[in-house]
This record gives C-alpha cells, structure tokens and sequence, in this order.
C-alpha cells in the first residue's frame, strides 16, 4: 500500500495533469512541475510548479498553462507548421505567436472555459515583462501584439489590462498595413494550413515579406512537373508519331527549322560566345541570369570557425526569475544568507576595503604649498608660530576615473555545488552593492546546461542517426542573475536561485565566456572588465564522448585569446581549486572557497591601482606558452 502525500498540492496537480491530458488529447502524455521553463518535447509537458501553499496566482497559472499547451498539442500539426514557418527571426516570431493564438482560439469555440483560464496565464506574462508601464511603441514586442490581436479578433473576448496596452500601441498600425487579410483570421481558424497561409500574408502586410523565404506552394508544384511528365503508353504513341511527323516537316523546310533553332539565341548566351567574350572584353551578366550561390552559414564562434555545434534549437538564455516564482527566490535567498552568516562579516570588511580603494581614486585630489588658490588651514600653524612664514594654499585637481562595468561570470556546474557556489553568490551581491556605491555598474552571468549527459540535443543526435563529430551536444542554459543597469535592490533575490536543486549541471566555458564579452561589447561604458570564477576545465560527458577529448578545452583557449588580443575587455580569473593561470593571462588560484572574497576583492581593486608593478603583483600576470 503506498503511503498517501503529505502535499496537500499533490490532489491538485493529479488532477489537473489527467484533465490536460484529457483535454489535449493525448492519454499517454506525461505531466510534470517544474520551475524550468514551461513547454513540451516529446511526450513531456511541463507546467509550473505549485507550492504547499497553493496560492491563487499559482492555482490560476498552472491551469492557464496547462491549457495553452493542451490546446496546443491538440490543434497544431508540426509538418504543416514547419512548412510554411518563415526563416527570418522576426518573421518567425510573428508566425509563432499567431499560430499559438489560433490553437487557444479554437480551443474556446468548443471549450469556453479555457479562456479564463488561459487569461490568467497571459496576464501573469505580461505583468512579469511589465507590459504594463511600456509607454512607446518600438519598447513593444510587434509579435506579442499580432498574437494578442488574432486572439481578440477570433474570439471577441478583452484582453487583460497588460497585455491590452501593449496592443493597444500597435493595433492601428496592424489594422492599417494588414487589416484587410486579418479580417479572413476567424474563417480559417479549423484550417491549420489556409492560416498559415494568411499568416504569412499579414507578415508580408507587416513589412517583412522579405523574411518569408520561398514560397512553399510553388516548390510543391515544381516538385510535382516530374510525375505530370508521366504519361500513359497511348499518349507516348501519339507523342512518337507527333516526332516523326516533325521530322518530316524539319526535312521539307530546313530553313524553318533553322530560325526556330536561332530562336532561343536572342535571349540566352551560348557557352561559344561567353568563351568568346572572356577572351575579349568582360561581359557583365545579368542580374536574373547571374548564378546564386548559397551564402556560407555563420560559423558559432568568432574565435574558431572549426567550432561546430549539433544545433542551437535547445539552448535558452534567461532570466534567472524566469526560472522560479518569486516567492521561491525570497526563500532559496533566505537559505543563502543564513549559510553564509558567519562569512559576511569578513566579507563585508573587504568590500569596505576596495570601497575606500576605488573612492580614494575617483575623489579630487589637492596639489598643495602652492602660491594662489585656496588657503590651505591645516598650515595655518606655521604662520601662528613664526609670522614671517607665508601662507600656504592648495589647488584642487580632478582625477582621471573612466566610466566603467564590471561582468561576473560564475560557473554554475555540478562541482560548484555546495559551499563554494554559496560562497561565490554571496561574494557576487556584496562586491556588486560595494561597486555600485561607487558609481561601477555591475553586472552577474552564470553558466550551466539545461540537462545532464546532452537533454534534448543529443535525442535529436540520436534520432538523425548519430552523424560524426556533431560537435557541441548539450543544452547551454545562459543565466542572467543582475543586469548592469537594474539596481541590486530589485535583484537581490536572483541570487538565490543558486541554491536551487537540480540547477547545476555541465559547464562549457568557451561558448559563456563568449556570450558574456559580447554582452559587455555593446555596453557604453569606455571600461569593461570580466571577471570568469570557475572551479574547474569545461567538462560535458555527451560532447566529449563523440569528439576530441580537448574538443572543448581548445575553444576554451581560444575564446580567452581572442578576447586578450581585442583589448576591449579586461579578462581577470579566479580560479578555486583548479589552476587557471594555464589558459589565463591575470589569474589567481585559489586552494579554499572561502579564500574567494579576499581573492575577487583584491583583483578589482588592483585593477583600478594606479601603479602598474602594484596591479601585475597583486593579479599575479602568467604569459600562456
């Protein structure tokens, strides 16, 4: 006999998941809840999670998701969507976000209570990317617009306040480039492909026509020109008396012949006049006529072309609130602090320490014994006891301190967790409220993968057959914990996710600390420093078992070169417990986690020494051999 749940949610969530399954039809269907992102693959759905407590919000949200995607999984055909689905990225999105619409739409003809439902959902999205205080236009996302759109126009219901303002910005726009196609959406709403043609018209109508690609009815029917050339034994027949009947003709009246021949000449160049002409002079082809060749596809990384990866369909970068309620993030936050009680004493004292560092450099200084400027009253002794002495005064003079922004990259893999991942996020927040008093923004990235030994990357590796040398196959999971213009006050919290189980897994350096100096280059501070705090060299089991055992340690080497040599960031490493100065220039190894405060404290500070011997001796500078 099993024992019965202590979870007063578990009733909840049971039948909830049978009545999704039910709904989208689909009996076999497993339902989960998790704070990962909601979604499908496969038969997995995943739905929000719902704590002991079962808040309204909660409740709500759970079965507004559950709906969205049961309606999904019941009315979308992934081959007709793949179709028709454009190439350009924002062509893409319009087209997403209007066939998710028509799936709930539908839905609602013959289940009107999932409108409710899903209402819930869709105004806890847009009250969490804070739709509402979006006041222009191009801060409004176009595609998140058409869907709320083809929603309203197909089922006549209102949208909830936050979505409806972002709506509301670029409804005239919408009804005036596309109204009238968008005027068709409720007569092909049960017809998945006659809306996927529509969509892509109202894309057009929207101004990116040129993001469509080929239009996908006229390949079939280029495809189709073979099977119509197939014909029956009487028609090749009549098709072999029609010849000979021709070639009678062709033998009456050569002459005939011979300008039916010369024809096609007078628009086309034959391959004896081009010879001809290259011999000669150059001959400009026409534009129509000018062979397209495919444009060579980008390579994944700007520091090694070689650096392949099996595909990017899985990989996320996020937010980390995205990834648990806030309610969650206040309590992971809440265990972070009580764990590290003891340590932030010491930590504190050194955060005060670069403080005073870093104020000491952006305060005036004073050039004193001067013969004008301000009296100088700490020498004013001098004259008391001797008259003849004279005054003394000082010049204020303004120091050079640059605007800058500071990037801490944590690696967030399996071996950190523990002690020294909590260590390293507490360090993060201190060093992160200490620079901002000082007027440096700061920004904190982490870096993990979204499964163990590949996630989905690798099922779809396995079901194309396993090809050779795939490259990266994982799922990356890019975190974004602070970004440099949101104050610490308001994601303090982020921190905390650190603490969450099941959030560390594999850790590929190469590709995060890429994406963190592209981050830091379209930043407008004239200084940028990186900080990477790692405890070990990039390890992924499901890509190192099919390529080169170094596959990932060698676009590791290349990345922390390519970024030494542009200049335009200042790579700095700590290391805990791993030996970093082998791929780093400015690194520092640590031996204990607990050495990490003392360690990133002296490696910022040292940075804005104005001595340069004092900031190689403190970063401990290493040439790479």
């Amino acid at each position: 006999m099993s024992k019965p749940s202590d979870n007063p949610a578990d009733p909840f969530k049971k039948a909830l998941a049978e009545a999704t399954k039910t709904l989208a039809d689909a009996p076999e269907m497993t339902v989960t809840y998790t704070v990962d992102p909601s979604g499908q693959s496969g038969d997995v759905m995943r739905l929000p999670q719902v704590s002991r407590r079962m808040t309204r919000d909660e409740v709500l949200l759970a079965r507004g998701t559950a709906d969205a995607l049961a309606l999904r999984h019941r009315y979308h055909d992934a081959k007709t969507h793949g179709r028709y689905a454009p190439g350009g990225e924002m062509a893409a999105a319009l087209y997403e976000a209007m066939e998710t619409a028509r799936c709930e739409a539908l839905g609602a003809r013959d289940m009107p209570g999932t409108l409710s439902n899903i209402d819930a959902k869709i105004a806890h999205e847009a009250a969490r990317k804070g739709y509402g205080q979006v006041r222009a236009r191009d801060q409004a996302p176009l595609a998140v617009a058409a869907g709320y759109l083809v929603r309203q126009l197909a089922t006549g219901r209102p949208l909830p306040a936050d979505a409806q303002n972002v709506l509301d910005l670029w409804r005239p726009f919408m009804e005036q480039t596309a109204g009238a196609d968008l005027a068709d959406i409720s007569e092909t709403l049960a017809d998945q492909t006659a809306f996927a043609k529509l969509a892509r018209k109202v894309i057009a109508d929207l101004g990116y026509g040129d993001q469509l690609g080929d239009d996908p009815d006229e390949q079939m029917d280029d495809e189709a020109d073979p099977e119509e050339a197939e014909v029956d034994p009487e028609s090749s027949d009549n098709q072999d008396q029609d010849q000979e009947s021709d070639e009678q003709e062709t033998e009456a009246s050569p002459e005939s012949t011979q300008e039916q021949q010369q024809d096609p000449s007078q628009t086309t160049v034959s391959s004896d006049d081009l010879a001809d002409q290259e011999l000669g002079e150059e001959v400009e082809m026409p534009q129509a006529d000018a062979p397209l060749e495919p444009p060579a596809p980008a390579p994944h990384s700007a520091a090694d072309p070689n650096y392949t990866v099996f595909t990017t369909e899985f990989d996320e970068e996020i937010l980390a609130e995205e990834l648990a309620e806030p309610a969650e993030l206040e309590r992971l936050r809440a265990y972070l602090d009580q764990q590290l009680e003891p340590l932030k004493g010491a930590v504190s004292r050194l955060a005060n320490k670069l403080q005073r560092r870093l104020q000491a450099q952006q305060n005036r200084s004073w050039e004193f014994d001067r013969e004008e400027g301000m009296l100088d009253a700490g020498r004013l002794a001098r004259v008391v006891a001797n008259p003849t002495t004279p005054l003394s005064f000082k010049i204020e003079k303004d120091t050079e301190f640059r605007d800058t922004v500071v990037t801490l990259l944590l690696d967030n893999s399996g071996s950190m967790r523990g002690r020294p991942i909590s260590i390293a996020a507490i360090c993060a927040d201190v060093l992160a409220r200490t620079l901002e008093r000082c007027s440096v923004k700061v920004e904190i990235l982490g870096f993990t993968t979204r499964a163990w030994k590949g996630g989905q990357s690798r099922e779809k590796w396995l079901g194309e057959n396993r090809p050779q040398q795939p490259g990266r196959l994982n799922d990356l999971r890019h975190i974004i914990y602070k970004q440099a213009d949101a104050p610490m006050r308001r994601t303090r919290a982020n921190l905390g996710l650190m603490m969450k189980e099941g959030l560390l897994k594999e850790n590929i350096d190469g590709e995060a600390l890429e994406w963190a100096h592209r981050r830091m280059l379209n930043r407008p501070e004239a200084r940028k420093i990186l900080m990477v705090i790692s405890d070990g060299a990039p390890v992924d089991d499901s890509t190192l078992s099919v390529n080169p055992a170094i596959y990932l340690e060698k676009h590791l080497r290349d990345v922390i070169a390519m970024v030494e040599k542009r200049r335009a960031v200042e790579l700095i490493a700590i290391g805990i417990g791993h030996d970093v100065t082998r791929y780093y220039q400015r690194a520092v190894t640590i031996t204990d986690a607990e050495q990490l405060a003392g360690a990133m404290t002296e490696q910022l500070a040292s940075l804005f020494d104005s001595d340069p011997r004092a900031r190689a001796r403190v970063l401990g500078i290493r040439k790479v051999g």
